[in-house]
Formats: structure tokens, C-alpha cells, sequence
């Protein structure tokens, strides 16, 4: 092939497979002027965010506008949150290539054109966290899953992409009151903050990973009705965070999300790690306090 054509093969990428509308938000004006809460609710499933927000289950949630339909960047909570953390959240479900999606956070080192996109926060570093830490911010994560538990050699990478990390048994995924001991912990926490200081909060919400049957009364077992029993069980609690952090910090930009889904049967599938349409399709929200 001749060197021309090898140059004119990227370029494609680049190339919206319809019109393209502008930013949803400019990242610019965010970073410096806003704390930034990066909220997963880990494993959420799209199906079942959706319909707790026709039938008005998540009430907190509902506030602040619905849910996009969107790829997941990964089948499970370890590529999917490296892709994540570099910036890479879930894109449209119907996008087409790298074009269609809109990126809140550009990796400027790594050669995906050479121009910030329009609304982006273009960051240096390994991580958002890297390049936020250079603008500033503190950065925090609360962790949930067993990825986020530095008793294991695994469980040391993610927290070791922030400044503070914090995880301890009682937010883990068996503990019926995670989310609201996340919370809680949560709470005394921003009392102490440096007011004149921005946060970069990350919260791993696991109370809808498995188990979650005992959010559903009389549940012996996992399924899709005690998924949403789990959702609705996150959204109080995420009020309690909303509300607290709007009076001891002020505004804040939130971006929520799904690393994931999971299945329950469909096709004769069981959890996730694979690529079923369940697992590869995720809510996700942003908006401001």
C-alpha cells in the first residue's frame, strides 16, 4: 500500500456517520468551577433502569432527567472501568464509529486526532484522575466490588489511581446497607474537605451486583425483579449523597452510569464477563446538582 493511502485510512474514523449535534455540556467551564461526581451503579442494566423510571421507582434519579441507551466499554468491572478512567464512558447505543460518541474526557496523548473535541476536557496523564490532580482537583474513591479491595494484589490498581481511596467490609456486594454505609461514610467525609479545594469523587455503588435478593422480600435467589428491587434500594440513598453534598459543598456535575449489565437466563446466560446484548447494554446520565 502506498504511504498516501495509509494516511487517508484513519481519517474515516473521524467522519460522524450522520450530523453530528453539538456538546451536550463544555467540560471546560466544568473542570475548575465544579466538584465532579463519578457515580457507577455497577451492573445496572439498561432494561431495567428504564422501566424503574417509567414506573417512577427512582425518584432521586428521575429529577434529573432519563436515562441514554448505551454500549458498555467493557463485559465486566475490570476493562470497563480502565476504559472509563481513560476517558472512554459508554457511547450511544446506535453510534456508528469513534465519531458518533461524545467524549467528556479526551486523552490528549494518545493520537486520537490532533484537535480537543469540542466540549472535552482534554487531560494529560494516564487517567482523568491524572490530568484533574494537575488542575487542581483531590480525587477520591469509594469503592464497592472486590476490584476496589486492596486486600487482594487486584484490588490495589483502581484505588491506586487516586489521591485518597478509601473501601472497607461493610461496602462490599453481600452487605444488604452498602450504598447507605457508602453514603454515611460519604457524608462525614465532606465535612472535613477543604472547601477551597475541588473533588473528583468516584462511588462504586454494589448493592445491584450480585447478591441482591434481599432487596426483594421473600427472595431466595438473584433474578431481574430483585435487580430492580436493588435500583430502587440505590436511588434513596443516592438522594441522602445529593442532598448532602448540595448543602456542605454546593453544585456539582454528576455523571452516572453502568459499567455493565448482567443477565438473568436470557439465552441461557448467567451474570456477565460475556458479550450478550444485556451485558453489552448500559444507562447512563449527566447533569448538575
Amino acid at each position: 500500500m502506498e504511504e498516501s493511502a495509509k494516511r487517508e485510512v484513519p481519517l474515516r474514523l473521524f467522519t460522524p456517520s450522520k450530523e453530528k449535534k453539538g456538546p451536550s455540556v463544555d467540560m471546560k467551564r466544568v473542570v475548575g468551577s465544579q466538584d465532579i461526581l463519578f457515580i457507577c451503579l455497577d451492573t445496572l442494566r439498561y432494561d431495567a433502569a428504564s422501566e424503574e423510571e417509567a414506573r417512577g421507582g427512582t425518584p432521586v434519579l428521575n429529577r434529573y432527567g432519563s436515562w441514554e441507551k448505551c454500549q458498555a466499554p467493557g463485559n465486566f468491572t475490570y476493562p470497563s472501568h480502565h476504559a472509563m478512567f481513560a476517558g472512554f464512558l459508554p457511547c450511544r447505543y446506535d453510534a456508528k464509529n469513534v465519531a458518533d460518541r461524545e467524549l467528556l474526557f479526551f486523552p490528549a496523548s494518545i493520537g486520537l486526532g490532533s484537535r480537543v473535541p469540542e466540549g472535552a476536557y482534554g487531560f494529560s496523564g494516564s487517567t482523568i484522575m491524572e490530568g484533574l490532580e494537575e488542575d487542581g482537583y483531590e480525587t477520591w474513591c469509594v469503592g464497592g466490588v472486590a476490584f476496589f479491595d486492596r486486600r487482594s494484589d487486584i484490588g490495589k490498581v483502581f484505588p491506586g489511581c487516586f489521591q485518597k481511596s478509601y473501601w472497607n467490609p461493610s461496602f462490599a456486594c453481600p452487605v444488604k446497607d452498602s450504598t447507605k454505609n457508602q453514603v454515611d461514610f460519604l457524608l462525614k467525609k465532606i465535612d472535613g474537605a477543604d472547601s477551597g479545594k475541588r473533588i473528583f469523587l468516584y462511588l462504586n455503588v454494589d448493592a445491584i451486583h450480585y447478591p441482591n435478593y434481599f432487596y426483594l422480600e421473600g427472595a431466595g435467589e438473584d433474578s431481574y425483579e430483585s435487580h430492580k428491587a436493588a435500583l430502587r434500594y440505590a436511588d434513596q440513598e443516592l438522594g441522602r449523597l445529593f442532598d448532602g453534598w448540595k448543602e456542605k459543598r454546593g453544585s456539582a456535575f454528576v455523571i452516572c452510569l453502568s459499567d455493565h449489565g448482567t443477565c438473568y437466563g436470557e439465552d441461557g446466560c448467567q451474570f456477565h464477563g460475556i458479550n450478550h446484548p444485556i451485558v453489552n447494554t448500559v444507562p447512563y446520565k449527566h447533569f448538575f446538582l
